[in-house]
């Protein structure tokens, strides 16, 4: 038997040492010719001032004519509200065709977001069978349409009763470079998820260092691991990770130049991203209750996914800066050799933090990264993301992420980028009289805010968090809202959503 488990575990290494991919977009010509090759044909429909209902695609009338039928009264058969994801479907056939279905799909102001919202719900249509669907949805914005449709096509599983089955999502388009922007971006988004779902007892820290070295092999990007006594001025990520069963934690950095030398790598913009990578949460010795709040915690290291994520996709899209990664991986385990409240640390670079609260790790191994890129990278911007704390979703529940910074001007940058991706942020204040609560009478600062009864613990966690970045260009983006969806609906199956990659890639990418 032991040596049965031994193999067990060996294969389900290897096995998951690969990315498990889902449907990606595929650029197909808008015609008639290219919709009918496929076994379901998606056109979008929106409403008139009056009332009435009418097709938008370029292809409707042709459709209309290869069918023999009327859209607008195939359509008036199901009394439609005229809603995000409102989807219906109706058989068809026509000589020399293997379309079998039409999916009639309301896409409501042809914006970006229903754009998103008619793409999630032809991909969530077709999730899980082998069968392909073209849209001809997307007149305008066929990017954001497309990676829609692939994340509502996305599934996880480590099932081995059945044979895992995906769609081919073809998307009618003039645009082939939108389609194949869209796949990049579609498979670092799926790449995350998949890193995401991972479950805790597959991937540890270290095991995160070899997906990165695997995305990293035969491209441009440079990966090093920082182990061992490589980490013995990260105090945060060593008290954090000594808990853990061994390998213990790493600082996984990942780093991107584009392949053209168009200009000196140092004349460069240099965007460092730190990452919280907590591989699963127990909340140590200050352990979470009730028990059943730790079952998506294997989902606290979505931060380090995003991160890792948004740089495969980068290498694609060779935009003219340089980006390093820092992704802090530690699991925050009980045992003998477990922080303790009272407990006080000194991170990298000197300062001295008294523990509080052990389940408020997060901001600790953060503290390092952000110290170790300020004092060694000097970046031109410095970004941390992370599913920090319950308290982001207070205000903004889970539809926006919680921004903070008092750069402005690069504030306007990131919301523009959200509402342009779909990873939506939003400006939250740095309450300069809340600082008070992260007195110590023995530290530098204690962590936790737990000199002051203000109840904002997203805003103190970021007043903690400033501390470390010196005069930099500074962001903190809160995702403990947005990383993870409790319900399955739209792009999103319920877990890891991938949240970050869209918005950091596409704010990236706006830089040049």
């Amino acid at each position: 038997m032991p040596r049965l488990h031994s193999l067990r575990s060996k294969f389900f290494y290897k096995a998951l040492a690969l990315p498990i991919m889902s449907a990606l977009p595929i650029f197909s010509p808008l015609d008639i010719k290219a919709a009918s090759s496929a076994q379901a044909i998606a056109v979008g429909y929106t409403k008139n001032e009056d009332g009435s209902f009418e097709f938008n695609s370029l292809l409707a009338s042709e459709i209309e004519k290869f069918f023999g039928l009327n859209l607008v009264d195939e359509l008036s058969f199901f009394t439609p509200a005229g809603k995000p994801g409102e989807l219906f479907e109706i058989p068809v056939s026509a000589t020399d065709s293997v379309t079998e279905r039409l999916y009639l799909v309301w896409v409501g102001d042809l914006s970006g977001a229903a754009m998103r919202a008619a793409g999630a719900a032809i991909g969530r249509k077709v999730r899980g069978k082998k069968t392909s669907v073209y849209s001809a949805c997307a007149p305008k914005d066929a990017r954001a349409h497309a990676i829609s449709m692939a994340l509502g096509a996305w599934v996880w599983n480590l099932k081995t009763d059945k044979k895992k089955e995906e769609p081919t999502l073809l998307i009618g388009s003039k645009d082939k470079n939108q389609i194949e922007e869209a796949a990049t971006i579609a498979r670092a988004i799926c790449r995350a998820r998949d890193l995401i779902h991972t479950p805790a007892n597959i991937k540890t820290p270290a095991w995160m260092g070899k997906q990165a070295e695997l995305f990293a092999n035969g491209t441009g990007l440079k990966v090093k691991v920082f182990a061992g006594a490589e980490l013995k001025e990260f105090g945060g990520l060593r008290a954090v990770g000594g808990s853990s069963p061994k390998p213990g934690p790493r600082m996984i950095q990942v780093s991107y130049e584009p392949k053209s030398k168009k200009k000196s790598l140092k004349a460069l913009p240099h965007i460092v991203l730190v990452g919280k990578g907590i591989t699963f949460d127990t909340g140590g010795v200050s352990l979470k209750r009730p028990y059943d709040t730790m079952m998506a915690m294997k989902s606290d290291m979505a931060g380090s996914a995003a991160i890792l994520a948004t740089l495969t996709a980068l290498e694609d899209l060779q935009p003219n800066v340089r980006v390093t990664a820092l992704m802090m991986m530690a699991e925050n385990a009980i045992s003998g050799t477990a922080q303790r409240p009272s407990d006080v640390i000194k991170h990298y670079g000197g300062t001295t933090v008294e523990v509080i609260n052990t389940d408020a790790e997060g901001r600790l191994v953060l503290a390092d990264g952000l110290a170790f890129a300020d004092l060694n990278l000097d970046p031109d911007y410095l970004v941390d993301i992370a599913t920090l704390t319950g308290a982001a979703t207070l205000g903004l529940g889970r539809q926006y992420a919680a921004m903070y910074t008092r750069d402005t001007a690069l504030a306007a940058q990131l919301y523009k980028a959200g509402e342009n991706s779909g990873d939506r942020v939003w400006h939250m204040p740095l309450v300069d009289d809340y600082k008070d609560a992260l007195r110590s009478d023995i530290a530098d600062f204690n962590h936790t805010a737990d000199k002051g009864k203000f109840s904002a613990g997203s805003v103190t966690a970021a007043l903690f968090l400033e501390n470390f970045v010196g005069t930099r260009r500074w962001v903190h983006l809160d995702i403990a809202g947005t990383a993870r969806s409790e319900v399955d609906a739209g792009e999103n199956s319920k877990g890891g959503t991938g949240f970050g990659v869209r918005l950091l890639t596409e704010w990236i990418t706006s830089l040049t």
